[in-house]
This record gives structure tokens, sequence and C-alpha cells, in this order.
């Protein structure tokens, strides 16, 4: 038997698998190196993107309470609206934040 025998030439997707995981390593390589301080900072824009929406939430609910009369606790609600709206916030700031663009 000989080498080629062996070791079947790989097949087309095989092939196209291989070429994006070397594409992939290529611009891996060409990207600066990220610090630590890198990560607590985007840990902190996380953090601000959810609390200020909620703390603003929390207050515009408080006040809203003091002014209307309702069976519906406003504070609660946009409270609860505040941190929804955060978390679609942060993950917008991820998600830029992780593109390859």
């Amino acid at each position: 038997m000989s080498a080629e025998d062996k070791n079947p030439p790989p097949r087309e997707d095989e092939a196209a698998q291989i070429m994006r995981k070397v594409e992939r390593a290529k611009r891996m390589l060409g990207r600066p190196k990220r610090s630590a301080l890198y990560g607590l900072g985007m840990f902190g824009l996380v953090g601000w993107a959810i609390a200020i929406p909620t703390v603003l939430g929390a207050l515009l609910g408080i006040w809203m309470d003091t002014r209307i009369a309702s069976e519906l606790s406003w504070t609660l609600a946009l409270l609860l609206a505040g941190a929804a709206l955060g978390c679609v916030n942060a993950w917008y700031w991820v998600q830029r934040e992780g593109s390859d663009d």
C-alpha cells in the first residue's frame, strides 16, 4: 500500500471547513491582544448598561406612584421595564465589542 492509499484526499466539505479554520486563525493572529483591564472595563460597561435604566425606571415609577392613584404599582412595572431595557442594551454592547469588524 502506498501513502496515498492510507490518507485519501479530503472531501470538498472537509476542505472548506479547514479553510474556514485557517482564515479564522489568521484573523485572530492579526487582532491586538486584550488585557485584563479591557475585561474589567467591559464588565463595568455591562453593569452600568443594566443598572442605569433599572434605577431610572424605578425612580420614574416612584414619581408616577405619588402622582397617579392606581391599582398598578408603577414602581415595580417600570423597574422591570428598565431592567429589560438594560439587558437589551448590555447585549447590544457585548455583541458590538465581540464582532470581528
